[in-house]
């Protein structure tokens, strides 16, 4: 069976508290290929680790993290004592240790996303991930030869031509819609399939099963021990 390639989910979030340094370094403790990290906007401009839209969920603060300034996000906790990290702290907790999945959740920062990653020197490889695919479209103007993942919740109609649209290497995939028809074909257009997010290690094997090329887990050290 091919190696498949191992991401952290949001670091490695099964470990310590998601897309904060702490999960980033489990993840490069663990030896993650890629740790895959969130990315959003403060009211001020400055791009942090952030799943949700509030920061209500994952701190021991509220409100809309684009309401707030970096200053104000930061200074809530982020679970044993980690702040919400900026997007250029996470560029330098991770180069040269492990590759990085950006997942742009929010439209317009796609230009300073990248030019975070080109100002950083970042010497791991970068993938651009997003729902948002006018995103996708956004970063290859920037960057043509950037790599790119389609994203997909639900499985739209001819999903193989919609992620073909996007010139796009990657498409993501819930691990639960996944079938080996599907991987198939996406392969015979040289698309590789990731899927997310596998926990158990029964969902683990079930996509290694399908023949996917890489796994997202908040539990990445269960990949390769089935």
């Amino acid at each position: 069976m091919p190696r498949v390639v191992r991401i952290g989910h949001r670091g490695a979030a099964g470990h310590a508290p998601e897309n904060t340094l702490a999960a980033i370094q489990r993840g490069i403790e663990l030896q993650v290929d890629f740790v895959e990290i969130d990315v959003r906007c403060t009211a001020d401009g400055i791009l942090v680790a952030l799943h949700d839209a509030t920061i209500s969920r994952t701190t021991n603060g509220k409100g809309r993290v684009d309401s707030l300034s970096l200053r104000e996000v930061q200074a809530f906790n982020a679970g044993n004592g980690e702040h919400v990290p900026t997007l250029d702290e996470v560029l330098k907790a991770a180069s040269g240790k492990t590759g990085l999945m950006l997942e742009l959740k929010v439209e317009g920062v796609a230009q300073q996303t990248v030019d975070a990653v080109r100002e950083a020197g970042f010497s791991y490889p970068v993938i651009y991930a997003s729902f948002l695919h006018g995103e996708l479209t956004q970063v290859r103007s920037v960057d043509p030869e950037a790599a790119l993942m389609v994203l997909f919740s639900r499985l739209p109609r001819a999903p193989v031509a919609r992620a073909r649209e996007y010139r796009s290497a990657y498409v993501g995939l819930r691990h639960d819609t996944v079938t080996r028809r599907l991987v198939d074909a996406f392969h015979q257009e040289n698309l590789l399939v990731w899927v997310y997010t596998a926990d158990s290690i029964s969902e683990i094997q079930r996509a290694l099963a399908l023949g996917v090329d890489g796994v997202i887990s908040n539990f990445p050290d269960r990949i390769g021990r089935q």
